[in-house]
């Protein structure tokens, strides 16, 4: 089989343990062929508001994010690596060319295992300079470059099982889905790392799919969409117009019924109806915001009005109407599929994992996309990534959720994809690798910059270079959030600075150094923050009840608690003896109190547990005793929904019956 030549000898003999590098080391600085700008998101066209290089928002290690960052550096990267191994990932490279006698194990799509790990490499390079992983990556592009075909095809479940499929059953094969996340990890290590061997092959396969579905050519397109927003980055990242077109040729396609449907239907795959016409986030939810993501951005670099008002209708539709309060998708194991709307159980939560790491892909480009800052749009990032995404990983970086209910009874039994339990690893591993490469680019969602401003949408500990236009120098932001509701603001090397600051909609009092606080019509503070002269920002973190719309009728009854951004939940393990999870009712008016945990703000709150019923129906009403069950005081303490989990196989709830 020919392969392209890989130039590796410019790394040889350059690699260190993660010991060597230290942990402030600076990011490597743009190299030859290298572009200016290292973000997973760089559009070439002007948007309003443009994301910031990730070498120049720097989390600090202490902060909540930074800490996250640093422990998918130590733990979770590397956990993926392993596990690419054992799981037989990488044996299925080897196999095809010959270098291994095992059977192909995984399901069809599991080479995009890999390229997400890659990418997650390649973002902790960019943000580090780390050397690490350089050895394997070597190695596994090798593997990569010596798998590929003189035409540019490259998937193992196709090469070494079934060659007869090729391009022959989008429906299922996800060829067109795992050169997308091959795409998104060459262009990472190319920014990142100014390396090309994985983008020289990645466009090869890119070439050959433009070759087999251009514009003129054969109507084809993918089962999972993913493959449009990586080709948008691939002309991006090179410039080719042809990525592009193929990308919004896919775009245009999609809803001819092209796909066959099956048993599963057309909504399945996002194909029963033209996207400019699809006002409903429908179907496969994962899928779905995929194809949201690269619709939207092929709206940014083409300016196609009538694709950002299908976003619109969608984004509302899928935010307002069906996302689970902790900021998770798809309520029907089924499918894994998105309900109808208000339909949000939280016992049958699907939520997976990785619906809202896509759904943290897609809003970021809507508000890139937006003429306007909408602070909506970062708010619903941040209760993303404190809430559903947070929990998906345990303390220790290396177990994960794939689905994340609201509700754990206590003889919830164990589904594959929905274990009681955190699993290390899964038989579809889509979450772990895309939450590392997730995690590894945080700082790129942190703030954007204008021509006149900064603005700040997440709040995180760190150092934020300044754009020269807007006067170089370095933002200090200085914050325990989301413990505690204070950022301070000084800035460093520059006389002044105009500054955008999203407020968030739960802050019901927020003051700036003491003083109340006048907010624009785009529900941002605007101050002009000078060098000598820092800025606090108090935001309010006293606990509030939150109750559901009044069609949600799994909700109906029932209230959660939430401080700040976080989403709380009652563990079994936090009940006094002999009291059951599920017997608890509260106050719809109760009074909360925060009060110190041991890692996080826990919430004290005073209610009833129910004694034991008889009957699954006990009667009521005339002739029968009025009230058959009685109810003893109990002081509840709630913690942080990210936490769960942590202390062992345990029943828990969000929504809490009321009184």
């Amino acid at each position: 089989m020919v392969a392209p030549t890989v130039d590796r000898s410019s790394r040889k003999g350059a690699h260190v343990t993660q010991q060597q590098v230290a942990p402030t080391a600076s990011p490597p600085s743009p190299g030859s062929g290298r572009p200016a700008e290292v973000a997973p998101a760089i559009p070439r066209s002007t948007p309003a508001h443009r994301p910031l290089d990730l070498r120049s928002v720097r989390l600090s290690p202490d902060g909540a994010l930074g800490t996250w960052q640093g422990l998918n550096a130590k733990a979770t990267i590397g956990h993926c690596i392993a596990n690419l191994e054992t799981s037989g990932v990488i044996d299925n490279f080897r196999r095809v060319i010959g270098e291994s006698g095992a059977d192909y194990r995984g399901f069809v799509f599991a080479d995009s295992d890999l390229y997400k790990t890659i990418e997650a490499v390649a973002w902790e390079i960019g943000r580090t300079g780390t050397h690490e992983w350089d050895a394997w990556l070597d190695d596994v592009i090798d593997l990569v470059a010596r798998v590929q075909e003189p035409s540019g095809y490259v998937m193992t479940w196709i090469q070494g099982v079934h060659p007869e499929k090729k391009f022959a059953e989008l429906e299922w094969t996800h060829e067109m889905y795992v050169l997308g996340h091959m795409i998104q990890a060459a262009v990472a290590l190319s920014r990142a790392a100014g390396r090309d061997d994985l983008l020289s092959i990645a466009r090869r396969f890119a070439d050959l799919l433009d070759r087999r579905f251009g514009p003129g050519r054969d109507e084809g397109i993918c089962g999972h969409p993913q493959i449009e927003t990586a080709l948008v980055e691939l002309y991006r990242h090179t410039g080719a117009d042809r990525y592009l077109a193929l990308a919004q040729r896919m775009v245009d396609l999609r809803g001819k019924g092209l796909l066959t449907p099956g048993h599963l239907g057309a909504t399945y795959f996002q194909d029963h109806t033209p996207v400019r016409e699809a006002r409903d986030a429908v179907g496969h939810a994962v899928r779905q915001l995929y194809l949201n993501a690269g619709v939207t951005d092929v709206q940014l670099e083409t300016g196609d009005a009538t694709l950002m008002q299908a976003m619109h209708a969608q984004w509302t539709s899928a935010h307002h109407r069906k996302m689970y309060l902790t900021g998770a998708f798809g309520s029907r194991h089924r499918d894994e599929a998105f309900g109808d709307d208000y339909e949000l159980p939280s016992d049958r939560a699907y939520a997976e994992t990785c619906a809202s790491i896509a759904d943290v892909h897609w809003t970021w480009r809507m508000m890139l996309a937006s003429p306007d800052l909408v602070p909506e749009y970062a708010e619903t990032i941040e209760r993303e990534l404190h809430n559903a995404l947070a929990a998906a990983v345990d303390s220790t970086g290396t177990r994960f959720f794939y689905a994340n209910p609201l509700q754990l009874r206590p003889d919830r039994f164990s589904e594959e994809n929905a274990p009681r339990d955190r699993q290390h690893w899964y038989s579809c591993a889509c979450c772990p690798p895309n939450l590392a490469r997730l995690v590894a680019q945080l700082g790129s969602y942190v703030a954007t910059a204008s021509e006149q401003e900064l603005a700040l949408h997440l709040f995180a500990d760190a150092e934020i270079d300044v754009p020269a236009h807007l006067g170089g120098g370095a933002l200090r932001v200085s914050t325990a959030y989301p413990d505690d509701g204070r950022v301070t603001f000084a800035l460093d090397g520059s006389p002044s600075l105009r500054l955008a600051v999203r407020v968030p909609s739960w802050s019901a009092s927020t003051t700036l150094d003491g003083g109340p606080v006048t907010l624009d019509d785009d529900g941002y503070l605007r101050v002009d923050l000078e060098s000598a002269a820092p800025l606090t920002l108090s935001l309010d973190l006293t606990p509030r009840w939150t109750r559901a719309h009044h069609r949600a009728d799994a909700l109906r009854g029932a209230r959660a608690i939430e401080v700040g951004p976080r989403v709380y939940c009652l563990e079994q393990v936090d009940l006094p003896e002999g009291v059951a999870v599920d017997d608890v009712r509260v106050a719809a008016d109760a009074e909360l109190e925060t009060v110190a945990g041991p890692d996080r703000t826990r919430v004290r709150v005073e209610g009833l547990a129910r004694d034991a019923v008889e009957g699954l129906y006990p009667a009521t009403g005339r002739g029968n005793p009025r009230n058959p069950e009685g109810s003893r005081a109990v002081t509840l303490t709630a913690v942080p929904f990210s936490t769960w989990g942590n202390r062992g196989s345990t029943a828990m709830r969000v929504w809490l019956p009321i009184i």
